[in-house]
């Protein structure tokens, strides 16, 4: 019961920090902040299947987040790159 009760509130919450991290990046004026916004928002989401994945006692989430971290991190270095440099390679 109170397991039940921490994951609804974790759940809640990072669903909340996630709609904060979406008006960030459509607010915000600078690339880079935008950049950071998405990084965030996609470390959330990595959250919320991680959460999932306990919750539900299933480990395919896992392997989902794994990959949405691997993307998400080659993702933001490619968008550093670029808004550092104004090219990829």
């Amino acid at each position: 019961m109170i397991h039940e009760a921490v994951f609804a509130l974790a759940a809640l919450w990072l669903t909340v920090l996630v709609l904060a991290c979406l008006v960030v990046l459509v607010r915000s004026r600078s690339d880079a902040g935008r950049i950071l916004a998405l990084d965030t928002l996609v470390l959330m989401l990595i959250g919320l299947l991680v959460l999932w994945s306990a919750s539900e006692a299933v480990s395919y989430f896992l392997d989902a987040a794994l990959l949405l971290a691997a993307l998400g991190f080659i993702g933001t270095l490619a968008a550093a790159r670029f808004y550092t440099r104004g090219r990829l390679f």
